[in-house]
């Protein structure tokens, strides 16, 4: 029998779908432009916005697949499954897509994978905020090797991560799911995560696309005010590098409007900078009912047709969760003239190439998983967790220790005190299984074991005398239970206070995706409890697990050590116990600054200098503990700068290096850090900005020497007149512990011409060490 062109994997991809796409129909083509969503929850406890509203489960799913499927929504992250069984379930799904249709096309199936795979018994790795603050890109790269090999073995081939949103408020519920504050962070890590995810042939996703995290006063889905400026040097470098470095072939449209157009009716966004400017190649999908909002929500479409018209026009590939607007609504209105059948079939055409790339199109493929039919499933092995431990470990950061109670003595008494001391969920974001899914299966256990920092703590020193005493709820104003919290701290010789957030969606949390705060005071009654414990005049050991920051001011000075954790995944438990104890030795540094008062938001690192504090206001916005602040239980010594003072062409390049010795008496490890500072420009500019870093793991008294090559390229900005600029000037390079903290600095000035550059310009400050 002689194979259809379309099935033959020795011809390109451009031409097998070229075929397969002249043999369809409309209606099949229109078929992979969506996804269906099977079993989600039309009542008001949805894992997405407004789903009781927008969800629609009247569809023939019998007569829908005859015209094939272009994608399958979260067969595991919908309901608790069991993995093997899910894996066998979906196999079950794809043969009946298969047989279904004409030509045999199987569907695309998608899942969450902000913090590990969101399906039961799955390993909940700590949240991407935790990423940023360990500093370390190949960590997280080999994390989503991890992750994207689960998603393989049970046949799912698109993952919806990583978040490259920058965060610009700290009070938004999503902080959690964001790398940082600062966009070369959040590039680098994300661009590693997209590279493991890639690696295990899983589809990486970059979202939100673009500027959602600027969203107005901190609201989840607010219009976004961003200036051009903003927007293409905060908001969109990382995307720009997690495509070209990372290789992602997928991104996800935002829900937000930026200056009253919204992202997923934008040409100029999705098209013109995505595809032309930038050459993606990929496809384009929205966020869950997206497309749709664009006539519920935003209002710039009357009709399911004019908002499917205006998404497919700008350039979304594909709508998701469930078919709504592309489906009937669409059909009518290209038969009725008032839709280009071509944006259909461009569409389709991304698609198609994505599904042939991915093998799906191959005469062979097979719905079997790559472990085979019956093969045991196991999301959580010992190699997920030992990963999970090792992140978890790398993230927490030490914010003070003035006086070194920290580590705690082995034989001590110890009154364990607060919220989420005793919670295993106090581990996990608002993606992970148990707080995303679970809540409404209360009666299905987590699946995974998640030790609490009590429990952790209690093992880590099996020789003292550990108490403990809730104090109070998450967020519950009730203080009734502080007496007992006060009374155990007054026996113990040390206090470890476990405050912090609860992870949620929609008001379900007090952190999370449209959990969004007022202000930075700690969640409920969680401070007038750390000031009853402080007022015992026992030494208090503040241990934070939270999402965000928080306002710490009002207990400087006043606490024995403070611990900063984000949602450290199902090993944090042990992790922060470990640095408690001294087994670990901390190595965090902040992805975002830590404010001294609540107020005064939005405010981040990246200032103009009319963003510093000054004369002219009484606010002073100066932050607590600055980005990239943490400390350590050894000592690091910066011998032998080479920072000279030197002039480079416009696009030429610099090194500047500095030997970092571990001077104290444990292993440990410093992050060397590299801001840029702009004396004079012709729009203002941050006072500094991050440019380059290299995490370093010494053993007492060894040293090592990094090199950072510095191109003039990572000067550039946005001028007047839009272009990206390197100008010539003074810069200097300013090698650092942390944005305030600096320890040697390089004088340069960029001599020649102003060069305009694009996307061909060096992203990345290269580090080697030796």
């Amino acid at each position: 029998m002689t194979t259809a062109p379309w099935r033959d994997p020795a011809l390109p991809a451009a031409a097998r779908v070229d075929d397969l796409l002249a043999r369809m129909t409309l209606e099949e083509k229109a078929a992979q432009l969506y996804g269906v969503w099977v079993g989600a929850t039309t009542d008001g406890d949805g894992v997405a916005p407004l789903q009781h509203q927008m969800s629609d489960d009247d569809h023939d799913w019998d007569e829908l697949i005859t015209r094939g499927l272009g994608q399958l929504t979260r067969p595991f992250g919908t309901a608790p499954v069991d993995p093997a069984a899910g894996a066998r379930a979906l196999a079950t799904t794809q043969r009946r897509i298969v047989a279904a249709g004409r030509f045999g096309v199987p569907a695309l199936a998608h899942e969450e994978c902000l913090a590990g795979f969101t399906a039961w018994r799955a390993t909940a790795y700590p949240v991407p905020l935790a990423w940023g603050a360990a500093f370390d890109p190949d960590l997280v790269e080999e994390m989503a090797r991890h992750i994207g090999r689960d998603l393989r073995s049970v046949g799912v081939h698109q993952g919806l991560a990583p978040v490259l949103d920058v965060v610009r408020d700290p009070r938004w519920g999503r902080v959690e799911e964001t790398i940082g504050e600062d966009p070369y962070l959040v590039g680098t890590v994300g661009a590693a995560y997209v590279r493991g995810l890639e690696s295990a042939g899983i589809v990486a996703t970059l979202k939100h696309f673009a500027g959602y995290a600027s969203s107005a006063g901190a609201r989840n889905l607010a219009p976004v005010r961003a200036g051009v400026r903003e927007f293409a040097d905060v908001t969109l470098p990382p995307f720009e590098m997690a495509l070209r470095e990372g290789g992602a072939r997928s991104v996800m449209a935002a829900y937000t409007e930026t200056d009253g157009v919204p992202a997923s009716a934008d040409p100029a966004l999705l098209t013109g900078l995505l595809r032309e400017e930038w050459g993606f190649t990929g496809t384009v999908v929205a966020d869950y009912f997206g497309v749709g909002f664009l006539q519920t929500l935003h209002r710039v479409a009357g009709t399911s047709a004019g908002a499917a018209h205006l998404a497919l026009a700008a350039g979304i590939d594909v709508e998701l969760p469930t078919v709504k607007c592309y489906g009937t609504p669409l059909l009518e209105a290209v038969r009725a003239g008032e839709v280009p059948e071509a944006l259909i079939e461009q569409s389709a055409r991304r698609v198609l190439r994505q599904k042939c790339e991915l093998g799906l199109l191959d005469a062979d493929w097979t719905p079997d998983p790559p472990a085979g039919p019956g093969r045991p499933v196991d999301l959580d092995s010992p190699a997920n967790r030992a990963v999970a431990r090792r992140l978890a470990e790398e993230s927490v950061v030490l914010l003070d220790n003035p006086d070194g109670l920290l580590p705690l003595a082995p034989d001590t008494r110890i009154a364990v005190v607060g919220p989420r001391a005793a919670d295993a969920l106090a581990m996990l974001g608002c993606y992970s299984f148990p707080s995303h899914v679970l809540p409404g299966h209360p009666d299905v256990p987590a699946g995974i074991d998640i030790p609490t920092v009590l429990d952790a703590l209690r093992a880590e020193l099996p020789d003292a005398k550990v108490t403990f005493a809730e104090g109070c709820d998450t967020a519950d104003p009730d203080p009734s239970g502080f007496a007992e919290a006060v009374a155990r701290t007054a026996e113990a010789d040390v206090c470890v206070a476990v405050l912090g957030d609860r992870a949620g969606l929609f008001g379900r949390g007090t952190s999370g995706e449209g959990c969004d705060a007022s202000d930075l005071r700690l969640p409920g009654v969680q401070g007038a409890l750390l000031d009853a414990l402080v007022a015992t005049g026992v030494p208090v050991v503040l241990v934070l697990l939270t999402g965000r920051p928080y306002a710490l001011g009002r207990w400087h000075g006043r606490l024995g050590a403070v611990v900063q954790a984000f949602f450290p995944g199902e090993e944090g438990g042990p992790a922060v116990a470990g640095v408690l104890s001294g087994r670990v030795t901390p190595s965090g540094r902040l992805p975002v600054s830590v404010p001294r008062l609540p107020g005064g938001q939005p405010w981040t690192y990246l200032q103009p200098p009319l963003g510093l504090a000054g004369e002219v206001s009484n606010l002073d916005p100066t932050p607590l503990y600055p980005f990239g602040h943490g400390r350590s239980y050894t000592t690091f010594r910066w011998e032998d700068p080479a920072a000279r003072d030197a002039e480079i062409d416009t696009d030429g390049t610099y090194d500047i290096s500095v030997t970092v010795r571990n001077t104290g008496d444990r292993a440990g490890a410093e992050v060397v850090q590299l801001y840029l500072h702009d004396p004079v420009a012709s729009v203002t500019r941050p006072d500094v900005r991050l440019i380059g870093y290299r995490r370093l793991e010494l053993a007492p008294d060894e040293a090592r020497r990094v090199t950072f090559r510095f191109h003039a390229d990572l000067s550039a900005f946005t001028d007047r007149r839009g272009r990206r600029v390197v100008e010539p000037g003074a810069l200097e390079l300013r090698l650092a512990a942390s944005s305030t903290d600096v320890r040697h600095t390089a004088r340069l000035t960029l001599r020649g011409p102003e060069r305009v550059v694009g996307a061909e310009r060096v992203l990345r400050c290269a580090a080697e060490v030796s």
